[in-house]
């Protein structure tokens, strides 16, 4: 029997993957320092956004699979 495969628990934390297998995330930037950024800018990076197409194999291989 062989070992299993751990899950990445930075990427656990990091995003979640949606039924179709997207890999959702959150945007950067909004933590600190955000005063110096537009309104328009701050409200447009509030939420969540799909990952690109090009990470996703990466992000399932680091979940196997699994959505957090």
């Amino acid at each position: 029997m062989g070992t299993k495969i751990k899950t990445h628990k930075g990427t656990k934390k990091r995003f979640r993957l949606t039924a179709k297998g997207k890999a959702m995330h959150r945007q950067s930037g909004t933590s600190h320092l955000a005063c110096g950024l537009s309104k328009k800018r701050r409200r447009n990076l509030r939420g969540t956004t799909a990952l690109d197409t090009c990470m996703e194999k990466t992000i399932h291989a680091a979940l196997n699979g699994n959505s957090y």
